[in-house]
C-alpha cells in the first residue's frame, strides 16, 4: 500500500465525476492504493463500469448515487460514492433514514479521508438523511464494510480488502461501527470429521422421512426463481436489525452473477409442503481466479484469466443460507449442507466458505460451528450522524 504521492500541506479538493476520463480516475484508483498488496483481488473494471452508470447500474432503478474524487495538488488522492436507495428511505420515519457511501478509497493520510467523509455526510444532509453506512459497493451484499480481522488470505467472491489504517481513520472521524459484526467462516469439506459424522446421520434420517425434497434450478428458466429467492430473503433475514426488504432488481442483478459463473448441481432448493422453503446457493470462489486477472483492464489480461480459469478452485462459497423461519428448526438446514457437501467434495472442493452472515444471526454461525466451522475474516459496518 502506498502513502499519498503529494505535499501534505496542499488543500484538498473534492469534485464530482462528470467526464469519461473521470470516471476511468475514479475506477482505475485503488490500484493506486493496492498495487503493493498481495492479498488484494482486482475489481472487473467492466462490472464496475455498468454498476456506476446510471443507465445501466441496478441501483440506480430504486436509489441515487453521485461520486467524487479527491484531488491534492492536481493528482487524485481518493474516491466515494454516497447514494440513498429511495425506495427505502421512501417508508422510513426522518430519523432512520440512511444513506450509504461507498468506493471509500484514499492514500494514508487523514485529512484526505476526512474531506471524502465531510462530503459524503453533506451529500446526505442536503437531502434529509439521518445517517450515512458503508462502505458499500451501493448494493448491500457486494463487498461491505472494513475488514478487521482476517488479512492472513485474499478474500473471496463478494468479499472485501480494506487497508488497515481505514478503520482507524473512521473511527477517528467518529464513526460509530454497528454493534454486531459480518463474519467469514470456514467449513472444511475434506475431513471426515466427527461433526459431519453426525450431521449426516441425520441428513440419513431427514431423507428416509421423504417430506423434504432438494432441487435445482433450471438455468433456462432462471428469472422464474427470482420471487422465490427475494420472498426467501425478505422472510429469513427480516429479524435482523435495521433489515431492509430487498428488491426486485438487486436480487435480479445477485442471481445474474451467480448463475454465469455457478455449477447448478450446487445451488440447492429444499422444498416441503408444496412450496420452496429454502436456499442454499454454492458458488465457485472465482476470487482464486481472478486475482491473477488484474480486474481485465488490458486485452492480455483475459488469457490470464482464461489460464486460472482451468483449473477448479478449492473453495465453494456458500453466500446465503435461507430457510422459512417457519422451518429452521426441522432440519432443512441439515439436509442442505450434508448434501452440497457431498457434491462439491465430489467436485474436488475442499473447504467451503459462509459469508457474511451477522454476528447477532441465531442460526448460521451456530450452525457452522456445529459443522467444525471457525470464524476467519471479520468485517464493520460504520455509521456517520449527518
Amino acid at each position: 500500500m502506498s502513502s499519498t504521492p503529494t505535499s501534505a500541506n496542499a488543500p484538498v479538493e473534492i469534485r464530482p465525476v462528470r467526464t469519461a476520463r473521470e470516471r476511468r480516475l475514479f475506477l482505475s484508483f485503488p490500484w493506486r492504493i493496492y498495487r503493493n498488496d498481495p492479498l488484494w483481488v482486482p475489481p472487473l473494471i467492466g462490472e464496475h463500469r455498468a454498476m456506476i452508470d446510471p443507465r445501466r447500474g441496478s441501483f440506480f432503478k430504486h436509489g441515487t448515487a453521485d461520486f467524487l474524487i479527491a484531488w491534492r495538488g492536481g493528482r487524485p488522492v481518493g474516491t466515494i460514492a454516497a447514494g440513498e436507495d429511495t425506495a427505502v428511505t421512501s417508508v422510513q420515519p426522518a430519523a432512520h433514514k440512511d444513506g450509504v457511501f461507498g468506493f471509500f478509497e484514499c492514500f494514508e493520510n487523514y485529512d484526505v479521508a476526512a474531506s471524502l467523509l465531510d462530503r459524503a455526510r453533506q451529500w446526505g444532509r442536503e437531502r434529509g438523511l439521518a445517517r450515512m453506512a458503508g462502505p458499500y459497493f451501493l448494493e448491500p451484499e457486494d463487498c461491505y464494510g472494513i475488514l478487521v480481522e482476517g488479512r492472513d488470505r485474499p478474500p473471496v467472491l463478494l468479499c472485501g480488502h480494506t487497508p488497515p489504517y481505514y478503520q482507524t481513520f473512521l473511527e477517528r472521524y467518529g464513526a460509530v461501527s454497528d454493534p454486531t459484526e459480518s463474519l467469514a467462516f470456514e467449513v472444511r469439506l475434506d475431513h471426515d470429521s466427527k461433526e459431519w459424522e453426525k450431521v449426516g446421520r441425520m441428513a440419513d434420517r431427514i431423507r428416509k422421512r421423504g417430506w423434504i425434497t432438494l432441487r435445482t434450478p433450471d438455468k433456462a428458466r432462471w428469472r422464474n426463481e427470482i420471487p422465490v429467492v427475494q420472498e426467501l430473503l425478505n422472510k429469513a433475514l427480516a429479524f435482523l436489525p435495521g433489515f431492509t426488504p430487498w428488491q426486485p432488481e438487486t436480487v435480479e442483478a445477485l442471481m445474474r452473477q451467480f448463475l454465469r459463473i455457478a455449477d447448478t448441481e450446487l445451488i440447492l432448493f429444499a422444498e416441503a409442503d408444496g412450496k420452496t422453503v429454502g436456499w442454499f446457493p454454492g458458488v465457485p470462489n472465482i476470487n482464486e481466479a481472478l486475482i491473477h486477472a488484474n480486474g481485465l483492464r488490458y486485452p492480455w489480461d483475459w488469457l490470464r484469466l482464461a489460464i486460472h480459469m482451468r483449473r477448479t478452485p478449492k473453495c465453494l462459497s456458500v453466500k446465503s443460507v435461507l430457510v422459512l423461519p417457519e422451518y429452521q428448526r426441522s432440519g432443512v438446514a441439515v439436509l442442505l449442507f450434508d448434501e452440497l457437501r457431498r457434491r462439491a467434495r465430489a467436485k474436488g472442493y475442499t473447504w467451503a466458505d459462509l459469508s457474511l452472515t451477522g454476528s447477532e444471526n441465531p442460526d448460521t454461525p451456530g450452525l457452522a460451528i456445529r459443522l467444525g466451522g471457525r470464524v476467519y475474516k471479520r468485517y464493520r459496518v460504520y455509521r456517520i450522524p449527518v
